[in-house]
């Protein structure tokens, strides 16, 4: 295969993006596919060190997290994306920089399930007032639910196993429809 498949994994912080993409990527690899995950708190660390949490600065970390998808098409057969990307423009413009073959994969879980989770400690350091820009809790910072994505990880519900099964189903469709495509 060349030219990477793109699954953009959109959700709260706590949603089961990076856990979901972790364990998929293993299996895909299984198969003898060349995956890359792309995961936003990595990007961010390592790449894009000057960037804060504003809106701006936000939708300049998904820009650069796109031209990065794009930069490795080349060279992957897929690459998954973890990052809470919340506005919609900043995914409609990965779409647009992407084009064909980009998914936009929703982890749907509600604010309560993930602030339950809190598998970083974040929405507890919000509520105590230690964070006042968190992505969907705090007022000034929201997440912006797809009205479109391509598929819903219910990850709200669904255990990690059921929505890593779903998920690999999914890509696999993906995957098969490109490959009968070219034949």
């Amino acid at each position: 295969m060349s030219r990477a498949a793109i699954f953009w994994f959109t959700g709260l912080s706590g949603s089961g993006k990076t856990t979901v993409a972790t364990a998929i990527k293993s299996q895909l690899e299984h198969r003898g596919l060349s995956v890359l995950l792309l995961d936003g708190d990595h990007v961010r660390e390592n790449l894009n060190t000057n960037l804060g949490f504003t809106e701006h600065d936000i939708k300049q970390n998904n820009l650069s997290i796109a031209k990065l998808c794009k930069r490795y098409r080349e060279i992957h057969d897929i690459i998954l994306v973890s990052v809470i990307s919340p506005y919609k423009s900043s995914r409609k413009m990965a779409r647009e920089i992407l084009g064909k073959d980009f998914y936009e994969i929703y982890f749907s879980a509600d604010l309560a399930t993930v602030s339950e989770r809190d598998v970083k400690g974040l929405y507890a350091k919000a509520k105590n007032g230690e964070i006042d820009n968190l992505i969907g809790y705090s007022p000034g910072n929201v997440y912006q639910p797809p009205e479109d994505a391509d598929y819903i990880v219910n990850s709200g519900v669904e255990s990690m196993i059921e929505s890593v099964e779903a998920l690999h189903s999914f890509i696999i469709e993906r995957l098969n429809v490109r490959i009968s495509c070219k034949n």
